[in-house]
């Protein structure tokens, strides 16, 4: 369910110029929180400028067990994948209530024929999200569960001090198996081994990493 209505002209400030101009050929919409704003598989040819909140991006198979690609925050696009007319690639739910910018192909071809240097930045977030989508499956394919559960730990580190403590935003158990491709009893189980181990320390919705994770468990 989402709604359209004109939209506070504060929402597109904190865009790149180049993202900005081509919000503003958008419809605004809003949605609430876990709606379903693209289904894996479907034909569709929509952009989505998101202006407010995050979603995240992700794929189910045929039992209900899923997988999540990554999260988009405001100020990034999403849908671009489909714009050459195939089929959805994944699917996209909104983790809080948000706003976008909703554009049609049309309306994207429109914005490439008048401001043609926007083309790079399309093919560059092509390349990007294609390099994300290789490097989840080098490593399901290479690492088991632990090694995977350790490279994400590592990644939502991000530029924190490597031997310091740093403490994650807020994730569930559920969230990190869907993020790895593992069951939640699985993640569970590494993470209290890698707390009595005095790497981690765990809480609600809460991962503090104490030091430096082994390379092996």
């Amino acid at each position: 369910m989402s709604t359209s209505k004109p939209l506070n002209e504060d929402l597109y400030a904190p865009l790149a110029p180049e993202l900005r101009s081509l919000a503003r050929r958008g419809v605004p919409r809003i949605y609430r929180k876990n709606a379903i704003l693209i289904n894996e598989g479907e034909s569709g040819s929509s952009l989505f400028v998101l202006l407010k909140g995050s979603v995240k991006v992700f794929a189910m198979d045929e039992s209900g067990r899923e997988i999540t690609y990554g999260t988009v925050h405001a100020g990034d696009y999403f849908g671009e994948m489909s714009l050459d007319g195939g089929p959805r690639s994944a699917s996209v739910m909104t983790l809080e209530p948000c706003t976008c910018a909703v554009l049609s192909r049309s309306d994207v071809s429109e914005h490439l024929a008048e401001e043609p240097e926007f083309a790079i930045n399309l093919v560059v977030q092509v390349i990007r999200r294609a390099r994300s989508a290789t490097e989840t499956a080098r490593k399901m394919a290479l690492l088991n569960v632990y090694g995977r559960l350790a490279a994400l730990l590592e990644e939502c580190r991000g530029d924190a001090a490597e031997g310091g403590t740093t403490t994650l935003e807020p994730i569930t158990h559920q969230d990190i198996a869907n993020r790895v491709g593992a069951s939640r009893e699985m993640v569970s189980r590494l993470l209290k081994d890698l707390e009595k181990g005095g790497y981690i320390e765990l809480g609600i919705r809460r991962i503090m990493l104490v030091k430096k994770l082994p390379s092996r468990w």
